[in-house]
């Protein structure tokens, strides 16, 4: 993937372009360049002070750092998960809430909720079991099917 880049600077690294994104969005958009500025200078300052906490020996800095075991990985991929249940909870009330009151307005937390099921749904594919295996196949020492069901 990114083999040029160190570890430990990568997460940091990509923070700060994803900040420094919106910093010249706002400037595309806005007139006032002064929060873009502040935004940028908030970037460079966010993506040195997450560089300096991945040097730490805390499981936060590990995750930060790419460099985390298997239980330091579960707890990242158990905070995604309740971030983006969040979120949907989020989407769907700003959806309700937005119908009630003006319909014209709904569709990007319609779209938003669109496209998170789509990605559940692509998840489950991708990461569910699939296509059931051939009839009788041994796979890793066990049966893929019961042999009472033969």
């Amino acid at each position: 993937m990114m083999t040029f880049i160190r570890p430990r600077l990568r997460k940091p690294l990509l923070g700060g372009i994803a900040f420094l994104g919106i910093a010249a969005a706002w400037a595309i958009g806005s007139p006032a360049w002064g929060l873009a500025i502040v935004i940028a200078v908030v970037a460079v300052g966010q993506t040195v002070a997450w560089y300096t906490w991945a040097g730490a020996d805390t499981d936060e800095s590990a995750l930060l750092a790419s460099r985390a075991d298997e239980r330091q990985k579960q707890v990242g991929l158990r905070a995604r998960a309740l971030a983006g249940t969040v979120a949907l909870a989020a989407a769907y009330t700003g959806l309700v809430i937005t119908l009630a009151v003006k319909m014209a307005d709904a569709w990007p937390f319609a779209a938003l909720l669109a496209v998170a099921g789509f990605a559940y749904l692509l998840g489950l594919s991708s990461y569910g079991s699939g296509e059931p295996g051939p009839e009788g196949e041994v796979t890793a020492g066990h049966q893929t099917r019961s042999p009472a069901s033969s």
